[in-house]
């Protein structure tokens, strides 16, 4: 029996593992795809402390080592449902592989949302892009297209305005320009959280409600980063909100 599961190795995911096992508790990692989340995209990261400039794939490295090395386990599974039993949590993945503990750590954090069908029409075979920093050299003197108008879209647009010879910004229902040669979706962010429905409350987009204990609806269940209701989502508050959850878990399970 495990003290604890944690679904999702992000930055939030993967401090709280630290915070955990370093309370002496029994800890596993549950993660769908690679460790790091959305992170790892980021090239140059300006604002994680001490660290000028890393990149997200090597801070998610830094990150996994140190909680590999304290004791954290990581194991990589598609969850097909989540069951309270008791005072208990069953995790089963699509294959039937259960995995049980006395508490989650909810760290699923969140996708981009992509664009409506019309729109995906009008870019045709053009490439789409989710990341400008990750792909925006591809494009250097190119023309290209940010869809949305949010802060996430003026900062995609800043960054292609220094490498592309034309940036167009529409909103996502506008058509995309016949001569734009790709296009960079910016329209906000979809929370990875529909499996969780029936287990702990969400807000009208599906954004699991904690306050800053990171406490959710159901006993035992703890959420952290950017799938929690908030109002700034940062790699500092994801990993702050881990370190909070752990603590919260270590004090649930006494």
């Amino acid at each position: 029996m495990l003290d604890v599961i944690i679904i999702g190795a992000g930055i939030a995911g993967m401090t709280a593992g630290i915070y955990a096992v370093r309370a002496g508790k029994k800890v596993l990692i549950l993660e769908n795809k690679v460790e790091g989340g959305q992170i790892i995209n980021t090239v140059d990261i300006e604002n994680w402390p001490g660290d000028l400039g890393i990149s997200g794939v090597d801070l998610t490295r830094k990150i996994k080592e140190h909680a590999e090395k304290l004791g954290v386990s990581f194991d990589y599974v598609d969850i097909s449902e989540i069951k309270k039993d008791g005072d208990k949590f069953v995790v089963i993945s699509d294959d039937g592989e259960e995995f049980m503990a006395r508490s989650l750590i909810i760290a699923t954090g969140t996708e981009p949302r992509k664009m409506s069908e019309e729109q995906t029409v009008s870019a045709g075979s053009r490439p789409i892009s989710y990341c400008a920093t990750c792909d925006g050299a591809l494009y250097k003197g190119k023309k290209v297209v940010v869809v949305g108008h949010g802060n996430s879209a003026k900062h995609e647009v800043k960054y292609l305005e220094g490498i592309c010879s034309k940036v167009y910004n529409i909103h996502h229902d506008e058509p995309i320009p016949e001569d734009a040669e790709a296009v960079f979706v910016a329209i906000g962010r979809v929370p990875n959280t529909a499996i969780f429905k029936g287990l702990v409350d969400m807000d009208s987009e599906g954004y699991i409600v904690a306050g800053e204990d990171c406490k959710t609806s159901c006993d035992g269940v703890f959420v952290a980063g950017d799938v929690r209701t908030k109002n700034l989502r940062q790699l500092v508050t994801a990993a702050s909100d881990g370190a909070v959850a752990a603590t919260e878990v270590i004090n649930y399970l006494g």
